[in-house]
């Protein structure tokens, strides 16, 4: 049976469907995003699912830097994606609401953003590579918002691919329970289509017509029906064990019915069970229809999740919202854009109820009314535009002032506060100069844009030096924050050398007293507290406890203690970092019932802060990067000694083709320059992967070094 999808017939059928009524069944709706390491082929897979849904006339190429969704010059440039973005698609009559994700580390804000408003998601693996370390990451990230998953074997035509090694990758790296859904027919140079287990039909692609045309068939090809036998009674096995009914079926002799199979994989997979895996080739148009079947199939629709959890701001207590239209509006705002033609953009998916353009919304997590000037359906760049949003969609907003990524919109008569989104903290940063009086003025403008934009990219003013500081979660992060000022804000800008993110904390516990007091000549100045710092394990941040007993210090005076504890923390009293992860108490202190201010109290608690954080054994905490390092193994040794010598504490190596994966702990601080490092000891054929790991203690001797170097002028000697 010979299967031709009509390129005209599909442009009428997608156009017929933008035409009726947008308010589509929740049933058919899927919302999913494309998640992956860098280089699987995210952005490839896309393309082709926009093409063969009809939305795109063209395949794009990332080569030849007309991809649809990766529409940034930066991104066309580089070949890689920065930015998450959103279409929406239609599927035999399903409606498919896709983000295609970054697979680089440094943006990684932008997968955690989009893994929280997903219903679903496809991982795009390597069929050579297998599971890499951001495959890791991601899967973690989708795990922590329980976002069921299909995988995506991609590359199958790749020399060296290998589907059954890549699975196993799965199920001992990611720790999946895979069920393999299709087993390739060919591999390498030889792959030309899949076999369906469950259905038990051969597909195959033709090679002229851009995947379009592919002929199924009942045939089982020669060399595979041991294979096709063992894996499909595999793959049966597995659904039944996920369904007591079906188990009982399965042990008596009779095999379930396809759609009963079907319905069970359904559950098991929106439950969490089971992991379907596809394979195919995106570049070569292989593999894509069936996997779009399977998002269908298999992946839920916001009728499958059923409900929302959230908090009601006024009471405290958990609050709950059905995903359907009939319900009070609730959403959460996940994406902060500027766009040249309109403006501010709020990415917003509707969990209930519908959001009407010109309307107002409620903002709960900050307590304000905001006005919804338009709404827009988002295509990569382009923009449609359209007067309501339902439940289970995914709308742009324009005209929301202060809403930024995480907040909650909903109705004010009936308020929710949705689980927020969290960020990895940033730990490389640089200096930033404009480089004439007219930058100046534009710059501030600039980083406030991009600070809406990307939660991981921070800026702050070092008054010591004058210089701006911005901070990000990666060296390539900053890089592009400073080439988008250039193009999108015409901000010209020095920059410095990248800057390891250090912070300070405190070994032990300690107490002092901190008095500040000034008379002249009329009212004077008098503030005065005691206060005790106690470490906290890494990661835990900043606490202030509030113990004063019987009205020793007024409770105006107490926020006064707090501002000047938070402010002598932030600019860092070893060697001018941030202080994290300890406990602040202010235990005692006394008042003046006319000298007493607010300026006097900050001034009192700096004081006592710097004295007691002196006592408790002031330490420096470095960011640890965790690095694989992929290297032919003749140059192993030298990798290995190197990284040795940069203070690696080295997890263990894996053997891979003919290449060596190392697995280290290194200091960021050690790992400046290293890409030409690793190429120059390995004539240019190691590459290396790394990503934020965690906080700890720098050695008293580099710290030590670093206080000699320092001109900080709130320095104390290493000893104190």
């Amino acid at each position: 049976m010979l299967y031709y999808f009509d390129k005209f017939a599909s442009e009428f059928l997608f156009f017929m469907a933008d035409q009726k009524s947008r308010l589509t069944e929740l049933d058919k709706i899927r919302n999913i995003g494309i998640i992956a390491h860098i280089d699987a082929g995210k952005t490839t897979t896309t393309e082709r699912i926009l093409y063969y849904t009809g939305k795109t006339y063209k395949i794009g190429d990332i080569d030849e830097g007309n991809t649809q969704m990766d529409w940034m010059e930066q991104e066309r440039e580089r070949g890689i994606t920065i930015v998450s973005a959103a279409t929406t698609a239609f599927w035999k009559d399903y409606r498919i609401n896709i983000i295609d994700t970054p697979g680089h580390v440094d943006f990684t804000a932008e997968v955690e953003r989009s893994l929280r408003v997903l219903d679903g998601g496809i991982t795009v693996l390597d069929a050579e590579e297998g599971v890499q370390s951001q495959s890791e990451t991601v899967w973690r990230q989708a795990d922590k918002y329980k976002v069921p998953r299909i995988c995506f074997v991609n590359k199958m035509d790749k020399l060296g691919a290998d589907f059954l090694a890549t699975v196993k990758s799965i199920e001992d790296r990611l720790g999946a329970n895979p069920a393999i859904m299709v087993l390739p027919i060919g591999r390498e140079q030889e792959f030309k289509g899949i076999f369906e287990l469950l259905t038990m039909k051969s597909i195959v692609w033709g090679g002229e017509e851009l995947g379009a045309k592919f002929t199924v068939t009942d045939d089982i090809p020669d060399t595979m029906e041991a294979e096709i036998k063992e894996y499909r009674n595999k793959l049966i096995e597995k659904i039944a064990e996920t369904d007591d009914a079906l188990l009982e079926k399965y042990l008596s002799g009779t095999e379930p019915t396809v759609d009963e199979l079907k319905k069970a994989l359904r559950r098991a997979v929106i439950a969490y069970k089971l992991v379907p895996i596809y394979a195919g080739s995106s570049l070569r148009n292989k593999g894509v229809q069936p996997l779009l079947d399977a998002v269908i199939d298999y992946l839920p629709s916001p009728v499958d999740l059923k409900e929302v959890k959230g908090l009601n701001p006024k009471t405290n207590q958990e609050e709950l919202r059905k995903l359907i239209v009939e319900e009070s509006l609730s959403g959460l705002a996940f994406k902060i854009q500027n766009d040249p033609h309109v403006g501010k953009l709020t990415y917003y998916r509707v969990y209930s109820g519908k959001i009407e353009a010109g309307s107002y919304i409620y903002n709960s997590t900050k307590n304000i009314r905001e006005r919804v000037g338009r709404l827009l359906l988002m295509h990569a760049n382009q923009r449609e535009e359209i007067k309501e949003g339902y439940a289970g969609e995914i709308v742009a907003v324009v005209g929301l002032k202060d809403t930024t990524t995480g907040d909650t919109l909903c109705n004010e008569g009936k308020p929710i506060v949705l689980e927020k989104i969290s960020f990895p903290e940033p730990v490389i940063s640089l200096a930033i100069e404009p480089k004439t009086k007219s930058d100046q003025e534009k710059l501030g403008f600039a980083l406030k844009r991009l600070m809406d934009e990307d939660p991981t990219f921070q800026v702050k003013a070092n008054h010591e030096t004058g210089q701006t500081i911005i901070s990000g979660v990666g060296e390539l992060q900053l890089e592009i924050m400073v080439d988008r000022m250039k193009r999108e804000f015409n901000v010209l800008a020095n920059v410095g050398a990248p800057q390891v993110a250090y912070k300070e904390t405190v070994s032990k516990m300690a107490e002092a007293e901190g008095k500040y007091i000034r008379q002249s000549g009329g009212r004077g100045q008098y503030g005065h507290c005691f206060l005790r710092v106690d470490p906290k394990p890494r990661g835990e941040g900043f606490e202030f406890v509030d113990a004063i007993k019987g009205g020793a210090i007024p409770a105006e005076f107490i926020k006064s203690v707090e501002k000047g504890v938070k402010e002598t923390m932030e600019n860092g009293i070893l060697l001018g970092y941030p202080m994290v992860d300890m406990t602040v108490t202010l235990y005692d202190g006394s008042f003046h019932d006319v000298d007493s201010s607010d300026i006097a109290f900050k001034i009192a608690a700096s004081q006592a802060l710097q004295a007691a954080t002196k006592k408790a054994d002031l330490t420096l905490l470095e960011p640890i990067m965790k690095v694989e390092v992929t290297t032919p193994s003749e140059f192993m040794g030298d990798v290995i000694g190197d990284l040795s010598a940069k203070r690696a504490q080295i997890l263990g190596t894996e053997e891979k083709h003919k290449a060596t994966i190392v697995m280290v702990m290194v200091p960021l601080a050690e790992l400046s320059g290293y890409a030409t490092t690793l190429r120059s000891m390995s004539q240019g054929r190691a590459s290396y992967y790394m990503e934020p790991s965690h906080y700890e203690e720098v050695p008293r001797n580099i710290v030590e070094a670093m206080l000699a170097k320092s001109t900080f002028t709130g320095r104390i000697s290493a000893q104190q």
